[in-house]
């Protein structure tokens, strides 16, 4: 499975979310930078097939189908759309996903499956207070029980802190496992990620297609996003 994001746009005048090429595969995790608090999100939204671009294409495999894209990749803790509320509890989140899933969502199976994910001591705890590379994971393991799940798009995950380098290798590690993964974050967590790999392969996907000063901040000033509720975008991307 390959998608490709092709320029796209979303907003005024292209300046909530510049023009953006991107892509991410099986097997590949793909690291897409974008900065303010908005443009994660609409990119996520973007490119797991939950809201049409104003302008650009994109492709799954080459054809243009958002259905096949939105059953196929899971978009995980995008700001507004997909994160939990931080006083759930983790074993409640895990009991709503086994039941998404499609599984047995009783006690037993919850605590089970957090033993599986080395998240049991977290059981009672809000997802608010969890640590970050705990949280990820967990919510991107979650995710992949969902059925004809095989790509993820993770958004803003250095907005819980931490240490990029530890989610951007959970994230390869899951590439290895043939999940096609792409992880949005910002410019800094790009260069901690490059300075801590420097001889890795880091695929970085932005406005412009080279970067040589990654640990700039270049954001340009940008006008508040004039979108409609993310919620409602994504009930009409689904539509």
């Amino acid at each position: 499975m390959r998608i490709e994001l092709q320029s796209v746009a979303k907003g005024p005048r292209e300046a909530s979310l510049p023009a953006t090429t991107a892509s991410y595969r099986t097997g590949e995790a793909t690291l897409a930078r974008a900065e303010t608090e908005q443009r994660p999100t609409v990119l996520g939204l973007i490119a797991s097939g939950r809201m049409r671009p104003d302008s650009g294409r994109v492709t799954i495999d080459g054809a243009s189908d958002a259905g096949a894209i939105r059953r196929r990749v899971a978009l995980v803790d995008a700001p507004g759309v997909s994160e939990p509320a931080d006083d759930v509890s983790v074993a409640g989140i895990v009991a709503e996903e086994l039941m998404f899933a499609g599984r047995g969502s009783h006690p037993i199976a919850v605590r089970r499956r957090l033993a599986e994910l080395g998240a049991s001591e977290w059981a009672r705890h809000g997802i608010g207070t969890v640590p970050p590379t705990v949280r990820i994971r967990l919510l991107c393991e979650l995710a992949l029980m969902r059925k004809g799940v095989e790509g993820l798009v993770l958004v803003s995950p250095d907005r819980h802190g931490g240490d990029p380098v530890e989610w951007w290798q959970f994230a390869r590690e899951l590439a290895g496992r043939g999940i096609a993964v792409l992880v949005i974050a910002g410019d800094a967590s790009a260069a901690a990620i490059a300075a801590a790999s420097p001889v890795s392969r880091l695929d970085e996907a932005g406005p412009s297609p080279v970067d040589d000063e990654p640990g700039r901040d270049d954001t340009d000033e940008l006008p508040d996003l004039i979108v409609q509720n993310m919620q409602n975008m994504q009930n009409a991307g689904n539509e």
